[in-house]
């Protein structure tokens, strides 16, 4: 029988470990991983796992959850005892054991019956808080993913993106060198040379501002993983070429994965509690329906402590009602009134925000993945003319200095074609929290 019992909780223990690994099952974390990288999966689990401001999320979700305890305990009987020291003087008359000085021990019940379930009704406003507090923990979860995986897809960006102007650069110190050839022999003036002069400078400025994008990125994505940005020299990513996702895009998606995003849900939640809000406003007019109880021990009588003889026991039990309080219990109501108005144009335009966030996101990657094709039907181009120009190199019809200069228009092109990409790659993110993780 023992050993039943160790193999159910090794069971159970098993189970909340696999629970703490998926803490959304509903939410897809496997699309993360369907990018051909080694790394991107392993940051966003670092992220949903250390990550401070979704962390400290957890702390308000658990305070809501104490606070329904805190509701529920008011439904129920309280109890107390007090131990008291009594000076009193009483007439002698039929009293002759009397003292002046009495110890009184009171035990004390009060409950206050919950005909109308005005307490309830609470408790289960302090439970809609509660589930709304998890849905937006949900969507800040989802927001963290989404910007974690963002943020690496830039970093793969800038580093392709500076590896081709440091390309360009040095292309163009070959074109400047070759142009104060020209320009010492006269063949070219003083204005033609400050213009390559000029493209050098700029291929430069181009590498400094790229370098310190992608080191703003890296220390961005350090601060996501809670890790110190002063480490960002240790931070591994893959390489944007193979940089893919290798799932399918939907074209369209259905009401129902819309509807189900945690911000729609939250506002959703919300307007039920604002409800449930107006009911206890309500019930507050009516009385409140009181039963006391107490058992006194005391010294004050003969006989011993606690015997019967030594203590006094009543129990009260009726109506209490306000007076003169109902202007403020009137008002109080109009505004639980106003509140559920005002969440109710809350949870529409939540809802319109939803659509509208689908669609666009569905909207950019359409167009965006058809500006990488029309790039690419570019880059194919240029590099047909980069081979004719090449050829016309070789007979000697053109010079260095404007094969060098294809070259750069190649690798312009090449950016551009990076930046296409990623683009559209985050236009998938976009799509994944747009639809709660359900991609």
């Amino acid at each position: 029988m023992s050993k039943k019992i160790l193999i159910f909780f090794i069971l159970i223990f098993a189970m909340q470990v696999t629970f703490a690994e998926q803490e959304y099952p509903d939410i897809n974390l496997v699309f993360f991983d369907k990018f051909n990288d080694d790394f991107l999966f392993s940051y966003v689990n670092a992220a949903a796992k250390n990550n401070h401001e979704y962390k400290k999320t957890k702390y308000v979700v658990e305070q809501y959850r104490q606070q329904i305890k805190y509701s529920f305990s008011k439904e129920l009987p309280s109890f107390s005892v007090g131990a008291n020291y009594l000076g009193i003087h009483t007439p002698r008359f039929g009293l002759p054991d009397t003292d002046n000085n009495a110890f009184v021990l009171p035990f004390l019940a009060s409950y206050e019956a919950d005909i109308l379930l005005k307490n309830r009704d609470k408790t289960k406003s302090y439970k809609k808080t509660y589930e709304a507090s998890k849905f937006e923990q949900k969507a800040l979860y989802l927001s963290l993913l989404t910007d974690v995986a963002t943020v690496y897809t830039n970093i793969l960006q800038y580093d392709d993106l500076l590896a081709n102007y440091q390309k360009i650069h040095l292309n163009n110190e070959k074109i400047l060198l070759d142009a104060r050839k020209l320009y010492n022999q006269g063949i070219i003036n003083l204005n033609q040379l400050n213009e390559y002069k000029k493209q050098y400078e700029d291929s430069k400025i181009y590498i400094n501002n790229t370098s310190k994008e992608k080191e703003l990125l890296l220390m961005q994505l350090a601060l996501l993983c809670a890790m110190s940005p002063a480490n960002i020299n240790e931070i591994k990513y893959g390489n944007f070429k193979n940089f893919e996702y290798s799932g399918k895009i939907p074209d369209e998606v259905s009401s129902d994965v819309i509807f189900s995003r945690p911000d729609v849900l939250a506002a959703e939640t919300k307007l039920q509690k604002a409800k449930i809000d107006i009911r206890v406003a309500r019930k507050e007019f009516f009385p409140r329906f009181n039963i006391v109880g107490a058992w006194v021990f005391n010294t004050v009588f003969p006989g011993n402590f606690f015997s019967w003889e030594s203590s006094l026991a009543l129990i009260l039990a009726g109506a209490t009602q306000d007076i003169f309080q109902g202007g403020r219990k009137i008002a109080n109501l109009k505004i639980q009134k106003a509140k559920y108005e005002e969440l109710f144009e809350n949870y529409k335009q939540a809802d319109l925000n939803a659509i509208k966030e689908v669609n666009s996101a569905l909207c950019f990657v359409k167009y965006d993945t058809q500006n990488e094709k029309n790039i690419k039907q570019k880059t194919q181009y240029q590099n047909t003319s980069l081979i004719n120009k090449q050829k016309e190199y070789n007979q000697g019809i053109i010079s260095n200095i404007e094969i060098i200069q294809s070259e750069n228009e190649n690798l312009t092109l090449d950016n551009e074609l990076i930046r296409a990409k990623a683009q559209r790659l985050v236009n998938y993110f976009t799509l994944y929290k747009a639809l709660g993780g359900k991609l």
